[in-house]
């Protein structure tokens, strides 16, 4: 089978109407996708007005870049480091305690190469209590990562992560 684009239709995919993510845009573009705002309680602010769960203690650094907070729900003592990439078309849910490293990406959405069309295709992302994500390691769509499991830097979690294990590689493997 061959890809044709001229094909693809997502219109069945609605995330919000059209004002709210020209609106989220921007917020996202000027205070969180830039050096310029490293004020934590106003990102916080901002990210529970249009309609993510925020917990206490919550660090969200420069440059992270969230595609769509109302898909959002981060609990307590949450660190999200610089150049963060959450790229949430479907639901993304961080428990307590967890640190995504500078660079981390988690993606809620995927194409299937199968189909000539390249459907686009969205699953959820569940990060559990006590989770370490190292520097410039993926979360692809579908996946737990249970609590206080690990994956390392560079790492790419294409399946499920065990809890109180440490996984590493592309695709990443339980290591301990």
């Amino acid at each position: 089978m061959k890809t044709d684009l001229s094909a693809y239709n997502n219109s069945w995919y609605r995330p919000g109407s059209l004002l709210k993510r020209i609106f989220w845009h921007y917020t996202n573009w000027i205070f969180f996708k830039t050096g310029f705002f490293p004020f934590y309680g106003i990102k916080k602010f901002l990210l529970k007005a249009f309609g993510a769960k925020i917990g206490k203690g919550v660090f969200i650094k420069p440059f992270v870049n969230i595609k769509y907070p109302w898909f959002l729900s981060i609990g307590n003592n949450v660190w999200i480091g610089e150049n963060v990439w959450i790229d949430n078309l479907a639901n993304v849910s961080i428990g307590s305690n967890v640190c995504l490293s500078q660079g981390a990406m988690l993606f809620t959405g995927n194409h299937d190469y199968s189909k000539a069309g390249f459907n686009l295709c969205v699953e959820k992302i569940v990060i559990e209590d006590g989770v370490w994500v190292g520097a410039s390691a993926i979360i692809c769509p579908g996946v737990t990562c249970k609590s206080h499991s690990v994956l390392t830097v560079g790492s790419v979690a294409t399946k499920d992560m065990e809890q109180y294990s440490v996984y590493t590689g592309n695709p990443a493997e339980k290591r301990k």
